[in-house]
């Protein structure tokens, strides 16, 4: 397995709750586990993050929900919409709707459907093509 140069760790409440979303839902594998410490580490195509249960870990400071305040994390995947269809169909609420956005990159326009979804712990997702 190749590692990305760039990992989130995400500290959650509920290590079998985190587990259940992303690989039962948004169908993330499991690359591999450290029940002991209550640690995953599971990828989605080239998207990989690691999820920790809340303890004596990282944290620098009081978490309460919604976890990540302020920070959302773009994850490109090959088919967007069959993810939103799954998210649905899952009865999980959008936090933004499937929509065609389009950002400015200097001279260019980069053109993308997306949509954003919250973990259960808050954790802003947003899902690209």
């Amino acid at each position: 397995m190749k590692f990305n140069s760039l990992i989130p760790e995400l500290t959650v409440s509920d290590i079998e709750k985190t587990k259940r979303f992303y690989i039962d839902v948004l169908q993330f594998s499991v690359e591999y586990e450290r029940e002991e410490d209550g640690f995953i580490f599971l990828s989605l195509e080239e998207n990989q993050m690691m999820f920790e249960q809340l303890g004596d870990n990282w944290s620098v400071g009081e978490l309460s929900y919604p976890f990540g305040r302020g920070v959302n994390f773009e994850m490109t995947v090959s088919d967007v919409e069959s993810l939103y269809s799954r998210v649905l169909s899952n009865g999980i609420k959008p936090f933004r709707e499937l929509k065609i956005s389009r950002y400015r990159n200097g001279d260019e326009m980069i053109v993308q459907k997306e949509f954003l979804i919250q973990d259960p712990d808050g954790y802003l997702l947003r899902f690209t093509d």
